[in-house]
């Protein structure tokens, strides 16, 4: 995977005529070799629910990722087989299709790449290899119809299918028509006065400067190609040690690079009012304390009451329409238990 640095001047403000506001598309790309189907996404989800792929058959990739909600799991860092929990707060997975690398160090290339991770680490899936999770799914017997179906008769229960399959479902993971997409798309009394007002501060504040694109996380990339930047681009403040945001060394705990310390893949802001509590620590409680946070480490800027609650309007403008999940019945085992 190719890691790539965007340097941005701290405190730039875009102009109007500079900066477009784009609203989101209602289908993510597809890549060539994991065309879309009705019966890989059902598979997708079925897998994306199913708790046996966890050591203690208590986790599942929705455990952290909660798509009957915010996509996460609304803790400060999310809790893995037999109690462990890890050091960073769960990423939503709505639109997580649209970045152009996957986890908070943007070490994944792919949807499909960071499915593969979380089902043997062994915080929070606990297998002990994909071999062992292949040797569970093929136990299950409706699982083998399940991948026919989906990848083609005769096709083995492979780690492969698994994660292209998991990865199909969460392309399908898109929350267009927000009211803000209703207004850049012509809609003008789809925001309220605050959340305009709070969209022109977002810009003239300087945070368009790394959340931009229709995504709020950047511009499009090459998959694989992450969009970082330093957090926080500028040490010293009370936030530092309040929430401990230098512990965790971000890329650099992926490259060993000194010059990537700090360094973080730029999260989306869609659906960021859903998915509290903040930062890659998850330390930040709340969204206004989030908004004083970015705009001080960031930018060196002290916003007042005013501005962080219009600010904080427009974020909550950003949520979006989440499309209706209709849960699956996990395939059953007959007389037995897969779960060791």
């Amino acid at each position: 995977m190719k890691l790539s640095h965007i340097a941005l001047a701290t405190g730039i403000a875009l102009s109007p005529i500079t900066y477009a506001w784009d609203a989101l598309p209602e289908s993510a790309p597809v890549p060539a070799d994991n065309p879309q189907s009705e019966a890989k996404i059902l598979l997708g989800q079925t897998l994306f629910l199913d708790p046996r792929l966890s050591s203690t058959g208590t986790v599942s990739c929705n455990s952290c990722h909660n798509v009957m909600e915010g996509g996460d799991d609304n803790r400060p860092n999310s809790m893995g087989v037999d109690g462990q929990t890890g050091g960073r707060s769960a990423p939503t997975v709505w639109n997580a299709a649209f970045l152009s690398a996957q986890f908070w160090d943007g070490r994944a290339a792919t949807l499909e790449d960071q499915a593969r991770g979380p089902v043997t680490n062994p915080i929070e899936m606990g297998m002990k290899n994909w071999d062992d999770t292949v040797a569970v799914l093929k136990q299950i017997e409706g699982y083998a119809p399940m991948f026919a179906a989906a990848f083609g008769e005769g096709t083995e229960i492979t780690e492969d299918n698994a994660v292209k399959a998991i990865a199909a479902y969460e392309r399908t993971l898109i929350t267009p028509n927000s009211a803000y997409d209703k207004y850049v798309k012509g809609d003008k009394t789809a925001m309220t006065e605050q959340q305009v007002r709070g969209m022109d501060t977002f810009k003239n504040t300087g945070c368009v400067a790394c959340h931009s694109g229709a995504n709020f996380s950047g511009p499009e990339l090459p998959v694989g190609q992450g969009f970082f930047m330093k957090f926080p681009t500028i040490p010293g403040s009370e936030y530092d040690t309040k929430y401990d945001l230098v512990a965790d060394t971000g890329l650099h705990s992926v490259t060993a690079k000194d010059a990537d310390k700090g360094m973080w893949r730029v999260p989306t802001l869609r659906n960021v009012a859903v998915t509290a509590p903040y930062a890659h620590n998850g330390a930040v409680p709340t969204l206004d304390e989030m908004v004083r946070v970015m705009a001080k480490t960031q930018l060196n800027k002290d916003l007042s009451d005013d501005e962080a609650a219009d600010i904080v309007a427009f974020l909550n403008a950003l949520t979006g329409e989440f499309p209706e999940q209709t849960m699956p019945r996990l395939p059953s085992t007959a007389g037995m238990s897969v779960v060791k």
